[in-house]
């Protein structure tokens, strides 16, 4: 990370000025601003599929701000934004927008975009599906590869729990809510790479930047899932990285200081080390 961190001198600055706990900036004569650095615990809390977003972003920002510990809780999409509901973080991450009535009291924030690859077995041949396909395979329409090209084995169906962002992403956008037919529900997007890594027959949705070589991330209606096809929206399947807050409740501090930085453009290249894609500017 020591390589990226030219890249924050904009953004050491921007967290400098800005006024709350822990911060002190004083103006000299010559005009240039001298601040301490911002200092504090910023919590974060809730999407697995954000981890290495959220991993490279804190890690940068706590080489360049020694006084600042930002900590992350893997939990999941549903129980990050319930912990800022409930006041027990700073910032809930979730891999997927809010919905109605959690955007009455909280405000989501676009950070990054993901890609939600559609991930099988190596030893799988298929390497092209439809989304039409990949919804008849999790309702449970397609039960056999063959029926697609594929082997003569059966479809093992594998996903993530009920609260998961991922999940809701995926679901939203094959239309397949309520109605796939889970042979496996896990509670990480590793295990759910793992899972798919041990089994032949197994196919697996994760976030491309959790994509492993020990699964092959296949094309969705013949679009590979790239940096390049998911900013430019001709990988249809993908969902956004967001930061949720307290509507009309001002993050102080550290807090404060690391969401102005990590929303910026000065995390660009960072989200992108990550695997995931800046949102446009």
């Amino acid at each position: 990370m020591k390589k990226i961190m030219s890249i924050f001198a904009a953004a050491a600055l921007m967290a400098a000025m800005v006024t709350g706990c822990g911060t002190n900036t004083d103006v000299p004569t010559d005009g240039a601003a001298v601040s301490e650095q911002v200092s504090g615990t910023v919590a974060t809390d809730g999407s697995t599929s954000m981890e290495k977003v959220i991993g490279y972003l804190s890690e940068a920002y706590m080489e360049e701000n020694k006084d600042v510990k930002v900590t992350y809780n893997p939990t999941g999409s549903g129980s990050g934004i319930q912990a800022v509901q409930e006041g027990r973080c700073d910032i809930g991450l979730s891999s997927r927008n809010l919905k109605d009535e959690e955007a009455k009291d909280l405000e989501g924030t676009v950070v990054a975009i993901d890609g939600i690859a559609i991930i099988l077995n190596p030893e799988n041949p298929i390497a092209d599906l439809t989304i039409d396909q990949i919804a008849q395979l999790y309702k449970g329409e397609i039960t056999n590869w063959k029926e697609i090209g594929g082997n003569d084995a059966p479809v093992v169906l594998i996903g993530r729990e009920a609260a998961s962002g991922t999940r809701d992403g995926f679901e939203s956008i094959t239309g397949t809510e309520d109605a796939c037919k889970y042979s496996q529900e896990l509670t990480s997007t590793g295990d759910v790479v793992q899972t798919v890594a041990s089994n032949p027959n197994a196919i697996g949705y994760a976030s491309l930047a959790s994509v492993k070589d020990t699964v092959k991330a296949i094309d969705v209606e013949g679009v590979t899932p790239t940096t390049e096809t998911i900013q430019n929206g001709t990988y249809k399947v993908q969902r956004n990285f967001v930061f949720v807050t307290k509507k009309d409740t001002e993050l102080s501090g550290a807090a404060k200081a690391f969401f102005e930085f990590a929303t910026s453009s000065a995390a660009d290249k960072l989200i992108e080390e990550a695997g995931a894609v800046p949102v446009a500017r």
